[in-house]
Order: C-alpha cells, then structure tokens, then sequence
C-alpha cells in the first residue's frame, strides 16, 4: 500500500496522546487500545486517500466509534477474599483518591458529554475544533459542555471541586 510509511510515522508519533484521548472516553486502558486499533485499522485502509493533516480524521474516526459501540464489555473484577489492609502516604492516596473521583463522575455523563469535555478540557480543543470533530454544531458543544459541567458541579462525589480539578 503507498500509505504505509506515512501511516507508521503518524502511528509512532501520535499514538500516545491518541490512546490518552480513547482512555478518557472509555474509563479503562484495555478497551481504550481496543478503541485505537479499530480506529486505527479503519484509517489505515483509507490513509491514502486522506491528505493534509490526518489527526482530525483519526480523531474523528475515533469519536464515531466511540460513540456507536453499543455493547459494554465487562472489565470489572469481583474478588474472592477480603484484601490485605495496606497502608500508604495519605498525600500521595489523596492525590489518587481526588482523580478516582472525577474519572468515576467523567464515567457517569452521557457519552456524548464524556466526549465534549474529553476534547474540550483535556485534549484542550476549541469549541470550533471540539464541533467538527464530532460532527456537531458549535452551540451543541457549548451546551453539552455547559450541561455536562452543570452534572459534574452537582456530582456528590466532587463537591464543589469541579472548577479546580477540571
């Protein structure tokens, strides 16, 4: 194929920030490197009729997947015994604890609010960029990010902490 070592040098080159973006979208690693080789492997079948910058294609490509996934796949572990009481550093396991937090509010917004504030605020896209990427309107970004952040604020498990976290 004549896309080929283009396509290895976007892979090596961007897959880091691309399998962060699936991560956050997803809430696990595993179905997020699911997530980037589906996306993957539909665009390198069509890397060579893209031109220019590829990554909002991908990125898009990506977003479309996401969201049509129907089916969640169990990734959940139930344990057999009590565990072990382990102590740690509480500065460090609040550190931790404060990210579990909002990974798990992040988790419980719709998919295409988890999806607005995944480009918006960690992937740092404009609202312009967030609204082509997902093939929405720009006043579909403001509001979704606007609701979605409205959901985070009134999360118990944040409490008032959404403005500095996010």
């Amino acid at each position: 194929m004549s896309g080929t070592p283009e396509f290895a040098e976007f892979v090596a080159a961007r897959s880091p920030a691309l399998l962060r973006t699936a991560y956050l979208l997803t809430g696990d690693w595993a179905a997020g490197e699911d997530l980037l080789q589906a996306t993957l492997e539909q665009c390198w079948r069509r890397w060579s009729r893209l031109s220019g910058n590829p990554e909002g294609y991908v990125r898009q490509a990506m977003l479309r997947t996401f969201l049509s996934w129907r089916r969640r796949r169990w990734t959940g572990e139930v344990p057999t015994q009590d565990l072990p009481d382990v102590r740690f550093d509480d500065d460090a396991t609040a550190a931790v604890d404060d990210r579990d937090q909002v990974w798990q509010a992040l988790m419980r917004l719709p998919r295409r609010q988890r999806a607005v504030v995944v480009l918006r605020y960690f992937d740092d896209l404009s609202e312009s960029e967030t609204a082509h990427a997902l093939g929405i309107s720009v006043g579909t970004v403001k509001s979704q990010a606007s609701k979605a952040l409205a959901s985070l604020r009134v999360d118990a498990a944040l409490a008032d902490r959404v403005d500095e976290v996010i």
